[in-house]
């Protein structure tokens, strides 16, 4: 094998999420057939939050506002407006087609946007500021007709007023003060009066939200599903081992259960990075979470050279993906790595940046789901939708075929209505 692992990966335990999934599906069900009475029995359990009523007043709203210096809502707006643009200008890219493929035989395909967008902002360990600007402001620039912005309340005081700011100056039509599953079964089925059901929920959270979200797949469209947030960062000899290992443990702070993995190319990169991992949990603020992290789920592999590098890298298709390597060997990275749900490259680049504000969207793909599917986008509250117009000219054109391809799979009622159209054509019709 052209790589071995220092600290193997330790994958989650299975015992855990079947208990995760036995308890939300028992409140899903709970929640759809008790309504408003067991929507506010479960948030005075689990949140303690039972007011009068769970939508965000104006007044509550611009109070938030009141709480926050200039500064930081100075950086909020430009953090808003990098996302915007970004997502502008990838929504440019999504056009509108119309081909007329042969005389008379006009196909195309519309994007249209999602109706209702229900989107969960989580703010359970932290108070997330930007999970608003990836899901509000995003689905708003698609031109979602109505978003609902929903947060758990912070003690008894609602939503964390910085996070209340956030969801507001993104876009939010209305919010919500609602955590966990309940926030999801209130928003997927409507539980809350004027709070009609929404078409698609969007947004990150914890297990228990990330189950519910998959079991109500279906009912409603969700983003994706997510796990703990990964990172996995690709070093050579050129890249700073403090920076590496500062960015490892940047994102294991999220949880005890985030993964972190380094891909070493060379025995010396690993072992001085292992070495700054240890010095720097000794004093980071969130070390008693970043450390638990990184000492059940953190992963160390080396590399023999940049191809092992790639390979390994594409097999462990991460969330996050740095390469803190050569600058001129970041093309071949580049060109290379396929499997990531975002690519953070050079040293300059770092996950934070994609988190808080940089443009790109941090709603990305986990265990191993960057395999198939890249991350939140404008283009993910859009519907792409095929049209077809013909004229008799068409017809003769498509029904023989559309008629025997029918009659051979047995489909009489398929063929008749080809054959009835063509029939219409005939000149003693």
């Amino acid at each position: 094998m052209p790589w071995r692992y220092e600290k193997a990966p330790n994958p989650q335990i299975s015992q855990a999420i079947d208990d995760i999934r036995e308890r939300v599906s028992m409140m899903l069900r709970d929640l759809e057939h008790g309504g408003i009475d067991a929507l506010r029995r479960w948030s005075r359990e689990l949140d303690d939050w039972d007011p009068d009523t769970f939508v965000v007043s104006d007044r509550e709203i611009d109070a938030s506002a009141e709480l926050l210096d200039s500064g930081l809502r100075g950086h909020i707006g430009a953090a808003q407006d990098r996302v915007r643009r970004f997502a502008r200008a990838q929504r440019s890219t999504l056009v509108d087609l119309e081909i007329e493929l042969e005389p008379g035989v006009v196909l195309g395909h519309q994007h249209i946007p999602v109706a209702s967008v229900g989107a969960y902002v989580p703010g359970g360990r932290y108070p997330m500021l930007a999970s608003s600007f990836m899901t509000i402001l995003v689905a708003k620039e698609a031109g979602v007709g109505q978003v609902v912005g929903c947060a758990p309340p912070q003690g008894g005081d609602g939503i964390h007023p910085a996070m209340l700011y956030a969801m507001d100056t993104s876009g939010a039509d209305l919010i919500l003060a609602l955590g966990g599953v309940q926030a999801l079964a209130a928003m997927a089925f409507g539980l809350i009066d004027g709070v009609a059901p929404v078409d698609m929920l969007v947004g990150a959270g914890n297990a228990y939200v990330a189950e519910a979200k998959r079991q109500l797949f279906g009912r409603v469209g969700i983003d994706l599903l997510a796990g703990p947030t990964e990172v996995l960062v690709i070093a050579d000899e050129s890249a700073d081992p403090r920076l590496v290992a500062a960015d490892l443990l940047g994102q294991t702070e999220h949880g005890p259960t985030s993964p972190a993995g380094l891909i070493a190319i060379g025995d010396d990169v690993a072992a001085a990075v292992a070495e700054q991992i240890d010095e720097l949990l000794k004093e980071l603020p969130t070390a008693e979470v970043a450390g638990v992290a990184w000492r059940d789920h953190g992963w160390i592999a080396v590399a023999a050279d940049d191809d092992s590098a790639i390979a390994l890298a594409n097999e462990a298709a991460n969330e996050h993906l740095e390469v803190q390597v050569a600058e001129q060997k970041l093309g071949v990275y580049f060109s290379g790595l396929r499997n990531y749900g975002s690519l953070f490259l050079g040293e300059e680049a770092t996950v934070a940046y994609g988190d808080k504000g940089v443009g790109t969207n941090h709603v990305l793909p986990t265990s191993l789901a960057a395999r198939y599917t890249g991350g939140l986008w404008v283009g993910k509250f859009l519907k792409t939708c095929t049209y077809q117009r013909l004229t008799p000219e068409g017809t003769r054109r498509v029904a023989p075929a559309v008629e025997a391809i029918s009659l051979a799979e047995n489909f009489a009622g398929h063929a008749l209505t080809a054959t009835m159209r063509l029939d219409r054509l005939r000149p003693d019709a």
